[in-house]
């Protein structure tokens, strides 16, 4: 199963796996368990996908370890979202980019792939939405951390939260963006390209689609 996945993507939880086991023999609980935490997290889109058979493009396993590892390994243990101002937004940009992807993938397998009977316009809203929607779930996911636990994943509070959904909002409609153009015939590599590679591996769930 992880034999077959990207050579990047195995380097880096090659990577993963021997710093959480020098991080456990020097007793350094929390740097282990945020490194372990990244492999797991980042192995699961790959476990899930097996398990559903559903194969899954190498760019986008790929892309999911580099964000992972991007948003627990370096943003928390490297403290990347201090040292950088434009490192949170590069997260939820790219995480909100994927998840309109996802939505319009999720609505067009309910038309079975016809891209010719989907309505482009609606299901460039549902993605939309779908993205916008777990994003505002993640900010009500931090400001409880916050409260109940004394953290501070709000960083400058309101601030940071609308800037949050703001960039969320921005990246959900370059997804959208993508599955609307998609439905109207675009393939150029990119975004849609990545569609469409999803749908060519996955017949299965896509029986109607065609050119």
């Amino acid at each position: 199963m992880f034999a077959n996945q990207p050579i990047l993507a195995r380097l880096i939880w090659l990577g993963l796996a021997v710093l959480t086991v020098i991080a456990a023999i020097l007793a350094r609980w929390q740097f282990a368990f945020v490194t372990m935490a990244t492999l797991l997290l980042s192995l699961a889109p790959v476990v899930i996908s097996k398990w559903a058979d559903i194969k899954v493009p190498d760019s986008f396993v790929v892309g999911v370890v580099l964000f992972t590892g991007g948003t627990l390994f370096l943003g928390e243990v490297f403290d990347f979202y201090e040292r950088y101002w434009w490192w949170d937004v590069a997260m939820h940009g790219s995480s909100a980019v994927a998840l309109g992807l996802t939505g319009f993938l999720l609505i067009f397998m309910m038309f079975q792939g016809d891209r010719f009977a989907a309505p482009a316009f609606g299901v460039a809203a549902f993605s939309f939405c779908f993205a916008v929607t777990i994003g505002v779930g993640w900010e009500v996911f931090e400001f409880t951390m916050d409260q109940l636990l004394g953290l501070n994943m709000q960083k400058s509070g309101l601030d940071d939260t609308m800037s949050d959904l703001i960039v969320d909002a921005l990246g959900a409609a370059v997804g959208a963006t993508a599955g609307y153009l998609y439905l109207h015939g675009v393939e150029r590599g990119g975004l849609t390209g990545l569609i469409d590679e999803f749908v060519r591996r996955n017949p299965r769930f896509f029986k109607r689609w065609r050119k």
